[in-house]
């Protein structure tokens, strides 16, 4: 099977399908299977309205110090959600399990009102627009799984 076929079996089509919530890990690291849903839904054309290395995936990749296009390239090589954990786990500059985990646990419980003010901005329109109304949003993550029906 060539990489192209394996990463057409394991690309969601994110055009019926929502990705995975960032909540969830891979790696060890939460974001990163959703990034990665992201990344093969847009090598294989099925991304829809998603966007891979949004400031959500920055984030991921600034932690770890892994390289976006880095990333997109392993992952075009139709690379398992197994073999992506391995290379994150092996290419991040973390070695810490105590600094992965207060980073983990940093960003599960990140307020809108604790992000970079423009993220404030975007996420004061955002909200009322795309979200169901009387729903509060406690943290970032919630934004996600709220729209994407998680929540």
């Amino acid at each position: 099977m060539t990489p192209n076929e394996r990463l057409a079996l394991l690309a969601p089509d994110l055009t019926r399908d929502f990705p995975r919530s960032p909540r969830e890990t891979l790696g060890g690291y939460v974001v990163a299977a959703r990034t990665l849903d992201k990344c093969r839904a847009v090598l294989a054309g099925t991304n829809g309205e998603y966007h891979y290395d949004c400031p959500l995936d920055g984030t991921l990749f600034e932690f770890t110090g892994i390289d976006s296009g880095a990333f997109k390239d392993f992952v075009a090589t139709g690379a398992t959600d197994a073999e992506v954990a391995e290379w994150i786990t092996a290419t991040s500059k973390i070695k810490d399990e105590t600094e992965r985990v207060v980073w983990n646990n940093k960003m599960r419980h990140t307020r809108p009102c604790d992000m970079e003010p423009e993220l404030q901005l975007f996420l004061e329109g955002y909200i009322p627009e795309n979200l169901r109304k009387n729903r509060p949003v406690y943290v970032w993550f919630d934004v996600y799984d709220i729209e994407e029906q998680r929540l």
